[in-house]
């Protein structure tokens, strides 16, 4: 280097700066220009090691050097990375367009983004930790890390068979080419699997929801490896269920209860709505297909003529309504509602909240996955009771789902 290290200038800057209670790391601390002739050596090192005679004898020279501004745990220094005429030097130490040199910092920046934090929340954490600010820029290429990883996780090879999949979507707003805000629909498929363990097998993100879209998310699921779905939970979209069964013909379709419910109390009159709900679970919570068939012929001559749309809706989707009547108590509960896979869609809410708009589908991606990705981390054990229900679903499925 052409400017020798002053290390008795340094000793006696920590030394007042102790004094004064100072710190001696993050911006003008004094410890910084120690790291940065630390690792300015360094490069020059990894120079001479890389001009060997061989590389002399080719013609290969040292070639100037190029000054970059490098955030580090002991606060921003300046790199001076030397370059040679056949631009075949590969520096180690500060790789090529590396600006941020910190045990963990790229980590830590994802992992704040994967919680939901802004730009300017994870700057002012960079700022209090290492001393300066740093660019939206730069914490977006930091965050764009995971999106090998992201690719990696969307093509995937699954299980051979599901025994319970529950399939639903969420809407986000996002900006498009023309700086318009529209809406687009993630299409989420998750699943339990033969050991009882969730899983979420696809994300995937469209302009709106639509049974059509669907039908192309059951296809990559195929494509993927899945050649049978013993039990799919959706909500009330039409076409849904005939997009299922075109791709997994021998699938049980069972439509959200729930969902059925909300949408017909919405044409019910307020004054009738407590009084129409507690009838209308006589339907739903009877013991038996047949008992809640009775209960549905109750229902219409009670209210059939104040609301036929609302009687008829019910009687029309009655057989995927009410698939859940042939298994047990405990497979019911997990299947008459899609209840599991909103309870995802509200874990992943609360990282999503206060975004209001995406700049681009590629950061809503980004953030929705790494919330997935801290989400999955609880996943680990079976579901209460699975050894029970594996069995059960063993001997309603025989040959489509065998345990041993």
């Amino acid at each position: 280097m052409s400017e020798e290290f002053d290390f008795e200038r340094i000793k006696n800057k920590a030394i007042e700066q102790l004094k004064a209670g100072k710190p001696l790391l993050g911006k003008d601390g004094a410890f910084a220009p120690l790291l940065e002739s630390i690792l300015n050596a360094a490069l020059e090192g990894e120079m001479d090691a890389h001009l060997s005679e061989d590389e002399r004898m080719s013609g290969n020279r040292r070639n100037g050097k190029m000054q970059k501004q490098v955030q580090t745990s002991m606060g921003e220094v300046t790199v001076s990375t030397p370059r040679d005429r056949n631009s075949s030097f590969d520096p180690q130490f500060i790789k090529k367009r590396e600006t941020i040199l910190a045990e963990g910092v790229a980590d830590r920046i994802i992992g704040l983004y994967a919680l939901g934090n802004s730009t300017r929340e994870i700057s002012d954490w960079m700022e209090e930790n290492l001393g300066n600010r740093v660019s939206a820029e730069t914490i977006s290429s930091i965050t764009d890390r995971v999106l090998p990883e992201i690719k990696a996780w969307r093509s995937r090879s699954l299980d051979y068979i599901y025994p319970i999949v529950w399939m639903d979507a969420i809407h986000y707003k996002v900006m498009d080419e023309r700086g318009c805000a529209i809406t687009r629909a993630i299409y989420n498929v998750l699943a339990i699997d033969k050991d009882g363990r969730k899983d979420l097998l696809g994300m995937y993100i469209s302009k709106n929801e639509g049974a059509n879209f669907w039908l192309n998310v059951l296809t990559d699921l195929q494509n993927r490896g899945v050649h049978d779905i013993l039990i799919a939970c959706v909500d009330g979209l039409k076409g849904f269920p005939d997009a299922i069964q075109s791709v997994f013909p021998d699938t049980i379709v069972q439509l959200c209860i729930v969902h059925q419910i909300r949408n017909s109390i919405k044409y019910v009159g307020s004054k009738h709505q407590k009084e129409f709900l507690k009838d209308l679970k006589r339907v739903y919570g009877a013991v038996s297909k047949d008992a809640a068939e009775t209960e549905l012929l109750d229902l219409d001559q009670k209210w059939g003529e104040k609301y036929p749309i609302v009687i008829k809706s019910w009687q029309d989707n009655w057989e995927k309504l009410t698939e859940y009547f042939q298994f047990t108590s405990d497979i019911r509960r997990m299947i008459y509602t899609t209840n599991t896979v909103e309870g995802y869609h509200r874990q992943i809410r609360k990282v999503t909240k206060n975004k209001g708009v995406f700049p681009n589908d590629t950061a809503l991606e980004k953030l929705v996955y790494l919330a997935y990705r801290n989400i999955r981390k609880k996943w680990t054990m079976p579901l209460a009771n699975w050894g029970t229900i594996a069995q059960q679903l063993a001997i309603k499925f025989g040959d489509r789902f065998k345990l041993l």
